[in-house]
């Protein structure tokens, strides 16, 4: 039996919004799905829209899980991250986005995240994203034209993390932006773990939410 195969999808966004602030993916958001997944022999490829090392933000240095991956050979390859249009989609069995705020300038809307995520979906793949990562789902249109967010659940970073985090900062309010899409969204307390499970949509609210998510995908993964 094969081993499954995910590939990470990155931001390339070192700043946001009109006052510069500093932004790329959210560290927690990238180790600790990866922990997870790497725990269970799930391997992990890493893009990004440009290639490259992309830029990072929400390090914690008190977090082991954070650390470990800062030294790994995984964290290396992350740094060297392929470029996304050099990447078939199908090659792997999901595809996932971390979030951070640099997703909503450059995953949100780039039409070759959009063609990934359509061509995954299509495929039957498990497409996953976390925080601000299901900004990657916004304007992508399943085969009869309806968004693919319509009629599923789904969460991601609230309206009500985003007010007085980073509201300032953003294009959009994500939340409101995928109901608008007709998501059925659902939310738990600001700044505690949820992940929401619709077939092969996989989704967690905000960073305490990685390791849940990881743990969802190495659940549907081993049914593959």
């Amino acid at each position: 039996m094969s081993v499954p195969y995910v590939l990470f999808v990155a931001t390339n966004a070192a700043v946001i919004g009109p006052h510069n602030r500093a932004t790329g993916f959210f560290f927690p958001e990238i180790a600790h799905p990866f922990e997870a997944l790497d725990r269970a022999g799930i391997a992990v490829e890493f893009a990004s829209p440009q290639g490259g090392k992309p830029p990072e933000d929400g390090f914690d240095a008190e977090d082991a899980g954070q650390t470990e991956f800062l030294g790994s050979k995984a964290y290396r390859r992350l740094s060297r991250s392929r470029k996304l249009s050099e990447v078939d989609v199908l090659d792997y069995d999901a595809v996932f986005f971390p979030g951070g705020l640099g997703p909503m300038v450059d995953i949100t809307g780039n039409p070759e995240v959009q063609a990934v995520v359509t061509r995954a979906w299509n495929a039957g793949m498990i497409v996953s994203a976390v925080c601000h990562g299901p900004s990657a789902f916004l304007g992508v249109t399943v085969d009869d034209g309806a968004p693919l967010v319509r009629g599923r659940k789904l969460t991601s970073f609230s309206t009500a993390e985003e007010d007085g985090y980073a509201d300032q900062d953003v294009p959009f309010d994500l939340e409101t932006a995928l109901r608008e899409e007709g998501a059925l969204y659902e939310a738990t307390d600001p700044w505690h773990p949820k992940v929401v499970v619709d077939g092969r949509l996989i989704t967690g609210q905000n960073p305490q939410s990685g390791a849940v998510v990881g743990e969802a995908l190495v659940e549907h993964l081993k049914q593959i």
